[in-house]
């Protein structure tokens, strides 16, 4: 079954990561969420892709469920290695004739174990998961977490921006290029995944929310659902809205935001609605293929982003 936006039922689950992050606004420039890395610093650099890696079962911490780690995966196209985190539904291993939609959500290192988060705060997205498919209430799916790197900021930015007197980001077609061309087929390799669009979503929160959108953007026969939390759409002057224009109409897009986000949370806020009011205009519908949501005292931080999750699940069961 394709994931939908029934979003919930197939865009599973919130991203990642964030920090405190005190958001640029039309009144307030300063940005922290860029360094929002995991505790252990992932410097190795990449000379090679690791495109035959077999993932290696991973347990410990707060994790739960059915894992697989593939260590420091390289990149032609990116500077820094990253570990990717693979999450197997109930049932995985009983099914071995039935394939799977798969939902990549960046900020990896925060969906799933304490150990790795920022600040310890965690998704829960294992539990959660596995939760609402063993109750029937969303299909089973693979989650495939990518984790962040101290270029996080560059990767999850398709434009340079000045912050703060300084220039930032810009590196996201290269990261883009990463996830469509060398992490996914990896995934399609070893897994039993339904490849096609109908069946693969993306996922991300504050910036990842936003290079979701771009990366949807830049492959419109890849993605077919994509989940924008707390999306950095002010960026670079919020380019994002403006770029609507050339974002693939067949796609199912969720888009939330919390009214306690950042310095400036009215115009944090704002900014979400003005990108979700360019989506109205470029034909996109509400219960059809787009869900906003606006989570009242919500702040820009994973706890908040996990208390979503039964959120996404709702829109998805109301959503045709």
């Amino acid at each position: 079954m394709a994931l939908s936006i029934r979003l919930a039922a197939r865009l599973l689950v919130c991203p990642l990561t964030v920090l405190t992050f005190a958001c640029k606004s039309p009144s307030s420039s300063s940005y922290s969420d860029a360094y929002r890395t995991p505790p252990q610093a992932l410097q190795a650099q990449n000379q090679s892709v690791v495109a035959d890696a077999t993932g290696v079962p991973h347990s410990g911490g707060s994790l739960s469920g059915d894992f697989r780690l593939h260590p420091q995966m390289g990149s032609r196209h990116l500077k820094y290695a990253r570990d990717i985190l693979v999450w197997l539904p109930p049932g995985y291993a009983q099914n071995p004739d039935q394939r799977y939609s798969v939902l990549y959500v960046h900020d990896g290192n925060n969906l799933f174990d304490r150990r790795t988060t920022f600040g310890g705060v965690e998704w829960q997205l294992d539990e959660q998961a596995g939760q609402l498919i063993r109750s029937g209430k969303i299909p089973p799916l693979i989650v495939v977490g990518i984790y962040n790197s101290p270029g996080r900021m560059e990767e999850y930015t398709w434009y340079p921006d000045t912050l703060d007197g300084k220039t930032f980001g810009g590196e996201g077609q290269s990261y883009a290029d990463f996830v469509v061309k060398e992490l996914k087929p990896l995934i399609d390799q070893q897994y039993r995944t339904h490849s096609d669009k109908a069946h693969t979503g993306i996922m991300g929160s504050s910036l990842g929310g936003l290079i979701s959108f771009y990366t949807a953007r830049a492959y419109p026969d890849v993605f077919g659902q994509v989940g924008m939390l707390s999306p950095s759409v002010w960026w670079k002057n919020e380019q994002a809205t403006r770029d609507i224009e050339e974002f693939p109409q067949d796609v199912k897009v969720w888009v939330d935001m919390g009214t306690r986000e950042g310095r400036n949370p009215e115009a944090m806020l704002q900014t979400a609605k003005n990108f979700v009011q360019g989506l109205e205009q470029a034909g996109f519908q509400h219960f059809q293929n787009l869900a906003f949501h606006i989570e009242e005292g919500a702040d820009h931080s994973e706890a908040a982003w996990a208390a979503r999750l039964d959120d996404l699940r709702k829109a998805g069961t109301s959503a045709g």
